[in-house]
């Protein structure tokens, strides 16, 4: 079936960039997006070591970056030098980034320095609002043009706070955050109602400048005008009141979520004395849960003799349920995972309540039926389409998934296992056969992937397919861990954009999940003295395995998967050559298309080339086995009607708690979540299944009717992957002269430009879904 896009008009345009906690999208303009996941040449000039060679040498120069990296910026801007020591949240370094070592250790100044920019913001808008509303008539350059400055200011600097939330986690933090939260939404609210700079608009809109704009400034206007509209800018008295009083709670809860979840997943510690308790458990597993002990007081403790301590953190949850043969131990793990934030003061089954009830509320006021409603008119799909979309996927999965069922429960009864399969069962048998199908493991495959290789690999990838080198620049800017790095983009020997990587999981201090952010958003308008355009700055944050002894971080095949995912965002942010800020790199790209540049970059891992170039054992130096590259590739689709039935069941979730649930028809929501089970999951729920507890995406996140977008944007990237088959993967310069394009298209244009259209250009067509069907296993591939 062929998957056809419709272009929705006006009223579908969007630039307002989603907030990292906001509990509604109303008030998103001010702040920047996050994108989230819960995953060859020679040429590069990256400070990174290159595979081959001494490989130890390799993990020494990396760790020795690591080290260079931990001093404050040599660059602080003189403009902001007087700001450094008072309050030096608003300062930063020539580059714009921020000065996070200095707000790390002055948490006590955050909240002043907070309330100072909203003071002066405040009367900017003011400003600006009596200035549009004057006799001189409204133009370009008297209205958007500071307004960019205002959002951008505010952006800026409440994301610091907030990124600073995400991964070192304080009370203070937390603290400040809670305290200010309040003025930054009420700023929001003023700044998305503001009737003077909606009339503003309308006026460009319906003015004699119109014909003479951009399409990116037509874009910019129409959403604009749109998301004044879903803001609540027309309501009235009592209504308004009501709206601005929901969102002001909506914030609140949506941080109360996010820190129940970080607080529940801290909560659960397993330390275990017993040696055959962690039989099964692989070398780097009983080595991580050493180190933890160690962290905790284990002075003692070693991989082979323990104590060992567990988590809930994904690098210790995940080996726990693939490969311990204690099955109670799987079980124990397993239900502590799933009823995080579940019970006692750390609940969040009242907080999913509350919210739900609130966006129904703002929905309605709004003149709405449900909150997907709202969501969807700023994205690309209409609801019927989204919901279209996952049937076609459910039904084209669902027979796949059961016989991936079947053939677990047949495997595990032939391997003398009697028992009912349980949900703790699966993933291990899951496993066993998996090793028995392919002979391959992530235990087998991490010495092949230590992190430096990696990034090694994902740079000369990007050099090949987008003419870019990157190298380090550690030291350029300060950072917020010791292992933070810092890297440079160039062109030609032209800087493009930087980007700083978190690597690692610190499970005390760092939420979960692996994410893209923005620091700084290249604009023509904020450029600095003496430069034509300011250059954009991303964040890159994973939670993949650390280094354990000597060794480097050696990671599992899904973590490198996951950073060539979250460097995709990255070089969509970095690489673009839109200069009006309000629509450049991520900014205005629709909800349900930013996953495309991530999910495209995810394809490269299985590509021969690519991954045989930097896949080398970190201590012998020798290449992944061609065997085991075949295997493998052989193993990629393995369960893929599961995989595919899993995130259909949380998108079809979310869609159907903002549109469809009623508690007064359906019960609680997780009655209703087990009612959506019926139809994407062949083994049923567990009675204590609380998953929306931590379901962070659409609760504090960016993602509320909208975690279909993963993959509606799977079916872009798949098929735009297809167009690098098509091309021949094997033929360099056909691949270059696609990879031209898809810079050139996807990766450059921004929001400045629809992306059903930018699709267009890149592709010469619609997307079809034919490419993801295929790439799955879930369709034969055509001729």
């Amino acid at each position: 079936m062929k998957w056809i896009l419709t272009t929705r008009g006006a009223q579908h345009l969007r630039t307002r960039v989603p907030s990292r906690g906001s509990g509604a999208q109303r008030t998103r303009a001010v702040l920047p997006t996050r994108r989230d996941l819960n995953p060859t040449t020679g040429k590069t000039r990256s400070g990174v070591a290159k595979a081959g060679g001494n490989p130890n040498q390799h993990a020494r120069g990396f760790s020795a970056c690591f080290a260079s990296a931990s001093g404050r910026s040599r660059f602080v801007s003189m403009a902001a030098a007087g700001a450094t020591m008072e309050k030096p949240l608003l300062a930063q370094t020539d580059l714009g980034t921020p000065l996070y070592d200095q707000v790390k250790d002055t948490t006590d100044k955050v909240v002043p320095s907070l309330k100072e920019l909203l003071g002066e913001l405040n009367a900017e808008l003011t400003a600006l609002e009596e200035s549009v509303g004057g006799s001189g008539g409204v133009s370009w350059e008297t209205l958007v043009v500071p307004l960019e400055k205002i959002v951008d200011r505010l952006g800026k600097t409440w994301s610091v706070v907030t990124h600073l939330k995400a991964v070192c986690d304080t009370k203070a933090l937390r603290d400040a955050v809670e305290e200010v939260q309040p003025e930054q939404v009420a700023f929001s609210l003023r700044l998305s109602q503001s009737e003077p700079l909606y009339r503003g608009f309308k006026a460009i809109r319906e003015g004699a400048e119109w014909n003479g704009l951009s399409e990116a400034r037509q874009r910019i206007v129409l959403e604009n005008l749109r998301d004044a509209e879903l803001a609540g800018v027309a309501l009235q008295g009592e209504e308004k009141e009501k709206f601005n009083a929901i969102q002001q709670e909506l914030s609140k809860l949506s941080t109360k979520f996010s820190n129940n979840v970080l607080d529940g997943t801290k909560a659960f510690v397993k330390t275990i004395t017993d040696k055959a308790e962690v039989d099964g458990l692989p070398a780097s597993a009983l080595a991580l849960a050493s180190q933890t002990a160690v962290s905790k007081g284990h002075e003692g403790s070693t991989a082979e003799e323990g104590p060992w301590v567990f988590t809930l953190d994904i690098p210790s949850y995940l080996p726990v349920m693939l490969h311990a043969k204690n099955r109670a131990l799987r079980e124990e793990t397993y239900k502590a995972y799933l009823t995080r934030a579940s019970e006692g003061e750390i609940n969040n089954t009242p907080v999913i309540t509350r919210i739900l009830e609130l966006r129904k509320q703002q929905a309605n006021l709004l003149g709405y039926k449900c909150y997907a409603d709202v969501s969807l008119a700023a994205k690309m799909a209409t609801l019927d389409q989204a919901n279209q979309l996952l049937e076609e996927l459910r039904m084209a999965s669902y027979d796949a998934a059961k016989k991936d069922m079947e053939e677990v429960k047949a495997f595990a009864k032939e391997n003398g296992f009697d028992d009912e399969l349980k949900h703790w069962d699966v993933n291990f048998w899951a496993e066993r056969m998996r090793e028995a199908k392919f002979d391959v493991n992530d235990e087998i495959l991490r010495p092949y992937f230590p992190l430096p290789q990696v990034m090694q690999g994902l740079f000369d990838l990007v050099n090949k397919l987008f003419g870019i080198e990157v190298e380090a620049a550690d030291g350029m800017t300060p950072i917020w861990n010791k292992d933070v790095r810092f890297f440079k983009i160039s062109k030609d020997g032209k800087p493009q954009s930087y980007f700083y990587y978190d690597p690692y999981s610190r499970p005390e201090e760092k939420r979960g999940g692996a994410w893209m952010d923005e620091v700084v958003g290249r604009s023509k308008v904020l450029a600095p003295e003496g430069a034509e355009v300011r250059l954009p700055v991303a964040h890159m944050v994973c939670n993949q395995s650390p280094p354990i002894g000597d060794a480097p971080s050696l990671m599992t095949f899904r973590e490198v998967e996951t950073l060539f995912h979250e460097f995709g965002h990255a070089l969509q942010h970095m690489l673009t050559q839109q200069e009006e800020g309000l629509v450049a790199g991520i900014r205005g790209v629709e909800w349900d298309a930013v996953e495309l540049p991530s999910q495209f970059m995810e394809n490269w891992c299985y590509h021969k080339r690519t991954l045989l170039g930097f896949a080398k054992h970190w201590e012998t130096g020798e290449p992944l086995p061609d065997e085991l590259y075949q295997k493998l590739v052989a193993a990629k689709n393995y369960r893929s009607g599961t995989m595919m039935m899993r995130q259909l069941h949380f998108a079809c979730t979310d869609l159907g708690l903002h549109s469809d649930y009623d508690p007064a028809v359906h019960g609680t929501i997780y009655d209703f979540e087990n009612s959506i089970a019926d139809k994407t999951m062949i083994l049923k729920p567990l009675p204590e299944d609380r998953f929306l507890c931590s379901f962070g995406h659409i609760f504090a996140g960016g993602y509320a009717a909208g975690y279909y977008s993963y993959k509606w944007a799977e079916v872009l990237s798949a098929d735009a992957f297809s167009a690098f088959e098509d091309a021949g993967l094997e033929d360099d310069a056909k691949i270059a002269d696609t990879g031209v394009r898809f810079r050139d298209t996807v990766l450059a244009l921004g929001g400045g430009k629809a992306p059903e259209l930018v699709f267009k250009e890149f592709r010469g067509r619609d997307p079809s879904t034919e490419p993801l069907l295929r790439h799955s296993g879930l369709t034969a591939a055509t001729a």
